[in-house]
């Protein structure tokens, strides 16, 4: 089992104990090191490999909102605060998770399997269910406005996340579907569609250009998530 590299970074030793305790039950978890402020944390991440900070925001000097803008390629991030207000912010920097104390260890494993979806997103191995033998017929029926509607794989451009529902753009017409863009994400066979950022999965056929920070499929112009960026990179240049 490959480890999952760690650090947590809170100034407060009681919350940074809990999150240890956490850490400690989750065999895919290895703690780097507990941080007690942001620039502590900074020069560690400058010193090896972490795949995931638990970062609290609020700290004297620097803000986990500001240790997060002055990293060039930061990991996987989850927020841990005392405080609502950070949430859209937190959206906007494409953090893993938002986390607000006192955290539950449920809350927490929530966000370790969140973390897990997104860094397996683009594994390239077929999984058992990615039958591509007719890929022309190939069809799911999702749920649209009380009705089950079928749609020809062949014709999705992309998939939307719109909070609980997805936006599913096809060559032919727009599907609001209640479905989640994960289960949708589960659904469609990995060797055909790619998740790009956590609102957006598109179809790799219909891939017109990209470069590092967007794709463009036809008239559509979709941004790369910063999660993601380096997986879509290495999936689409062996395309």
């Amino acid at each position: 089992m490959k480890k999952i590299n760690c650090l947590i970074v809170d100034d407060e030793p009681l919350a940074r104990d809990v999150l240890s305790e956490f850490v400690s039950k989750i065999e895919s978890l290895n703690l780097v090191c507990s941080c007690g402020n942001a620039i502590e944390a900074f020069n560690k991440l400058e010193e090896g490999h972490i795949d995931l900070i638990f970062l609290d925001i609020r700290m004297p000097k620097l803000s986990g909102i500001d240790l997060i803008k002055n990293l060039a390629n930061p990991p996987g991030v989850i927020f841990t605060t005392a405080y609502s207000d950070y949430a859209l912010e937190g959206y906007e920097l494409e953090v893993v998770d938002y986390l607000l104390k006192p955290i539950s260890f449920e809350r927490f494993l929530k966000a370790i399997h969140r973390f897990n979806k997104i860094s397996n997103v683009t594994d390239n191995e077929p999984s058992p269910n990615d039958d591509l033998s007719d890929y022309s017929e190939a069809f799911v029926y999702l749920k649209s406005d009380k009705k089950m509607v079928k749609v020809f794989l062949k014709d999705i451009i992309y998939v939307e996340s719109l909070r609980n529902n997805s936006r599913i753009v096809t060559t032919i017409r727009e599907i609001i579907s209640s479905a989640s863009i994960s289960e949708l994400e589960e659904k469609l066979p990995a060797l055909k569609f790619l998740r790009i950022h956590r609102s957006f999965i598109v179809a790799l056929d219909k891939i017109s250009a990209f470069n590092a920070s967007h794709i463009e499929l036809g008239k559509h112009e979709l941004p790369i998530g910063r999660l993601y960026k380096n997986d879509v990179a290495d999936r689409l240049m062996k395309e």
